[in-house]
This record gives structure tokens, C-alpha cells and sequence, in this order.
């Protein structure tokens, strides 16, 4: 009886990875890792060309920029020329998700691009997009920084620090209730790893190399952000990162009426962040996401 309970167990246990990647393919021909991967290529390389009906599409495709609806091929479409060398890919397999911050030349200028694209059944069925074009729109800017993906973000994680899905979740959303009341992150106790670093639009803000007072991230003084919202945008689980969207709501330091929205993804492993990195926006405050159907958190 214990052998019969303990095979059927296991064939539980061997199935969950396959019926996880049937979201994003089929259940014979499951979309992986590479696959997401390459309906970023494939989205990346059409918007250069300026040709959205290179990228395979579900009927019902949604697209979005700046929380805007607007059809395919408009926005950044019509102007994207370029792209250059810097993309950090976010992979969630379980949820069919491939998301990425990359920079694109528009008319010959760079700007910053945060991408989610949803994948069912091997069609495109939503296009989340965030386009930063300036300080003036992102608060910080420094996009020449940004030339080649950064090697922290990038470990594989041995798998014995590799962490569940929710607890990476729950790790990268300790940095959220450090926002939200302020001071310090050592008031929720956030798990950062000696020499762990953030990057905003190219910025370092905190960890070495940044400003005086700020070399230490779990140290440094940060404002409360009391109406602080968030949602998890994609989890990448083998990498151990976790991307969030958040709306860091009116705390008065981005103009009358304007909140800081951000896609940032935390590196996670060995229960510790070692790596922060935002791509972020300036919006007027309460702005919808455009994407109702998605579970708003707060800390």
C-alpha cells in the first residue's frame, strides 16, 4: 500500500512541470524557457521593423503602452529603429509569461523599454509595455549606463539556494513593506545579501558605487510611500528572480499629482535579494494599469 501511495505521489510530483508549461504551449508541445525567449526576439525584431504582423498573435490581443490601449503597431512602433545590446529577460514558465527590460533606439534615441508579453498556446494574447524616453519622464535617466545586461541578475542559482515560488514572491515583497513605512528597510527586516545593489533607468541608487549614505541598501534612509500598490508580473523561477509592478502613489516628489510606476525585478537566492533593478515612469497618480484582471496588492 505504501508503494502505491508513494508511486502515485511521484507521478504527481513529475507531472506538475509539464501541465506548468501548457499555459504558454500545449501539453505535447510545451512552450519552455527558449520559447519565451523567443517571442521577445521575435516581438523585439519586428517592432525595429516596424511590422507588427511579423508576431504571431491571438485574435483577442491586447496591447498597451503607458497603461494606454492603442492598436497594435502604434506608440514606440512608429518610431522604434534600433536595437541595442542591453536586455535582461524575465522567464515565467508556470504562467506562460516572457518579460523584459531592454533598451531601443526610437528615431536614433535610445530609450527604455519594460515588456510583458502573456503566451497561450503559442500566441501573443497580451502586450504590456512601459516606454522611458527622459528624466523628465522617468525621475532618473542615465540610459548610457545600461549597455550590456549586468552579471549579478544573471547567476544561476546552485540548487540548493534555488527558493519555491512563493517564497520568492514573499522574499521580493518585504522590499515593498519597506516602502511603505519607510526609514529603513531593517524596520520589516527586508533579507539583503552583503553588497547588494539597485539600479533605476541606470542609476545606482544603492549599493557600492552609489551616492554617500546609500552604499549599503538595507541602511539607507528611503521615504515612506504610505499608498503604495503592487502586482507580480512575472516570476522566473529557475533564476530565482521575481518581477513586480508597482505605483508608488502620491508622495508628493514626482510633480503635483504624479506617482512613480515601475517594473523592477528582485534577484533571489539563498533567502537573500543580492540585486534590484527598475525600469520606472513618472504617471499622474492613480493611473489604471489597463490590466484589470490582475490581482493590485498592498503591502
Amino acid at each position: 500500500m505504501k508503494r502505491s501511495i508513494a508511486s502515485a505521489s511521484l507521478s504527481v510530483l513529475l507531472t506538475i512541470p509539464a501541465n506548468a508549461q501548457t499555459r504558454a504551449g500545449t501539453a505535447a508541445d510545451p512552450c519552455g524557457r527558449e520559447c519565451l525567449r523567443g517571442f521577445i526576439t521575435q516581438y523585439l525584431d519586428a517592432l525595429v521593423q516596424r511590422d507588427p504582423k511579423a508576431i504571431p498573435t491571438a485574435p483577442e490581443v491586447r496591447f498597451t503602452e503607458d497603461t494606454k490601449t492603442l492598436p497594435l503597431g502604434e506608440g514606440l512602433w512608429k518610431g522604434a529603429s534600433k536595437l541595442r545590446p542591453y536586455r535582461q529577460d524575465f522567464l515565467d514558465v508556470r504562467e506562460g509569461v516572457a518579460a523584459a527590460h531592454v533598451v531601443v533606439e526610437e528615431n536614433g534615441t535610445p530609450v527604455m523599454l519594460a515588456l510583458r508579453l502573456k503566451i497561450e498556446n503559442r500566441e501573443i494574447t497580451e502586450i504590456e509595455t512601459m516606454v522611458t524616453r527622459s528624466r523628465a519622464e522617468g525621475a532618473l535617466f542615465d540610459i548610457e549606463k545600461l549597455t550590456t545586461a549586468h552579471a549579478a541578475m544573471n547567476v544561476v542559482p546552485e540548487a540548493s539556494r534555488r527558493m519555491s515560488r512563493a517564497g520568492l514572491i514573499r522574499i521580493a515583497e518585504t522590499y515593498a513593506a519597506g516602502l511603505k513605512v519607510g526609514g529603513t528597510f531593517e524596520a520589516v527586516d527586508a533579507p539583503f545579501a552583503p553588497g547588494a545593489y539597485r539600479i533605476e533607468n541606470g542609476v545606482t541608487t544603492a549599493g557600492p558605487g552609489a551616492r554617500a549614505g546609500s552604499e549599503n541598501i538595507r541602511t539607507q534612509s528611503v521615504m515612506a510611500h504610505p499608498d503604495l500598490t503592487y502586482r507580480v508580473a512575472a516570476v522566473d523561477e529557475e533564476m530565482g528572480v521575481v518581477l513586480l509592478r508597482l505605483d508608488f502613489g502620491n508622495t508628493g516628489n514626482y510633480g503635483p499629482g504624479n506617482a512613480l510606476t515601475l517594473f523592477e525585478a528582485f534577484k533571489i537566492h539563498g533567502g537573500q535579494i543580492h540585486a534590484v533593478e527598475a525600469f520606472m515612469d513618472i504617471m499622474p497618480v492613480n493611473t489604471p494599469s489597463g490590466w484589470p484582471d490582475y490581482e493590485i496588492r498592498k503591502p
